[in-house]
């Protein structure tokens, strides 16, 4: 148990050994947390708790340090597995009476999660409850991520629980943001933005509008993965606010896979046109560079080229596999094309072309296709179909 504010503690796990999350969709290299605070009030609350898979370790620590029967109230801020996980243990041992705050979407969501009745209480945006010392102010957050998504702020403390907003798949013997290296950091936090965030940028914006508007000090954002902010914690609001804005840096996503890597030298060739005309970019093969890290840098580039031979009049699987994950994140602001090479029927560039289109990506030149292994000639054409490329999206 470390104390993090006055009589606010981190009650959580620190997972250093996972390297999957949401299933094998998301890579965690450096692990994570399942951050769970408790406020030691006149009243104690806990909120959030911890993944299923360290529920007996997390409530037997808790039994130790603060004792479940003296637990008065429980808040969910947010009913996914990997901070309710815990949930069903705990309530085992304590009153059945105990409430546990939430939206309403939360309260629907817990029961079809545990099918259990357990005494929801439902709140909504500004309601309040008081501790003692302190006050909790909840703000509903719905679809950052998941339907029944809410903040938490404790009046009196200056400090926002925000669950899954603002935090990071990043596992570390520190607790704080002034205490790890920043530029690791903000990486971590850029990734876990991208890959699950980013349809929700519009209501992301929107919901860090109205905290503005509310006026409310704000010394400390502690969310439910990942490091807290307690040094300059607006600064990962601004961020948020910037990525939410259709975010972009001046480089060429180029994605694709190969086959008798005919298809990788076509993408080396277009590079080099890219390069010729001051246009920078990253060369990404899908089936060898983690998708976490591909869609981090899709979300990034200001552009995608797209690229893959003619498999079974279809694609590669790999960068299927890809394209379908960056339909779902629906990046915005991104500009594209295709190449690929073939043997005999040669789908793969009309293929590519309507998934760029239809993953809402703007397509601004003719795709470019050869037929096996290209010629001097035709990396030539590639060569200047990079250079077009970068003249049609601009330096």
């Amino acid at each position: 148990m470390i104390e993090i504010k006055k009589n606010i503690y981190w009650v959580g796990i620190k997972d250093w050994e996972l390297r999957k999350f949401h299933g094998d969709e998301f890579t965690t290299e450096l692990g994570s947390t399942y951050n769970s605070y408790l406020i030691k009030d006149q009243k104690t609350v806990l909120v959030d708790t911890a993944w299923d898979p360290f529920k007996e370790e997390y409530v037997a620590h808790l039994e130790k340090t603060v004792g479940l029967q003296n637990i008065d109230y429980i808040v969910i801020n947010h009913s996914e597995v990997d901070h309710s996980g815990s949930l069903p243990l705990l309530m085992s041992k304590i009153p059945a009476t105990t409430p546990i705050y939430c939206t309403q979407n939360g309260a629907k969501m817990l029961k079809k999660h545990y099918h259990q009745d357990w005494n929801f209480q439902v709140v909504k945006t500004g309601d309040t409850l008081a501790t003692g010392e302190y006050e909790l102010l909840f703000i509903e957050a719905p679809m950052l991520h998941w339907p029944d998504s809410m903040f938490t702020y404790v009046k009196g403390a200056a400090t926002l629980l925000s669950n899954d907003g603002f935090g990071q798949h990043y596992a570390t013997s520190a607790m704080f943001n002034d205490e790890v290296e920043p530029c690791e950091l903000y990486e971590q936090a850029l990734i876990y933005y991208a890959n699950i965030l980013t349809p929700f940028s519009r209501m992301a914006r929107q919901k860090i509008d109205q905290f503005r508007s509310l006026n409310l000090p704000l010394e400390m954002i502690a969310p439910s993965h990942g490091v807290i902010w307690r040094e300059n914690p607006l600064q990962i609001v601004d961020k948020y606010y910037e990525w939410a804005d259709d975010y972009q840096e001046d480089f060429v996503a180029i994605v694709y896979d190969t086959m008798w890597k005919g298809t990788k030298k076509m993408a080396d060739a277009i590079a080099s046109g890219l390069r010729k005309q001051g246009t920078d970019y990253k060369l990404l093969n899908s089936a060898k560079t983690d998708h976490t890290l591909i869609m981090a840098e899709i979300f990034k580039a200001k552009a995608l080229l797209l690229g893959s031979p003619t498999v079974n009049n279809g694609i590669l699987a790999s960068v299927a596999a890809a394209m379908d994950r960056v339909k779902g994140l629906k990046f915005k602001n991104k500009t594209g094309a295709a190449f690929g090479t073939y043997g005999w029927s040669g789908e793969s560039v009309k293929i590519l072309t309507r998934l760029l289109e239809e993953a809402g990506i703007q397509v601004v030149h003719e795709g470019l296709r050869f037929q096996y292994n290209p010629t001097e000639e035709e990396l030539r054409q590639c060569r200047e179909f990079g250079e077009t490329f970068a003249q049609k999206i601009g330096k």
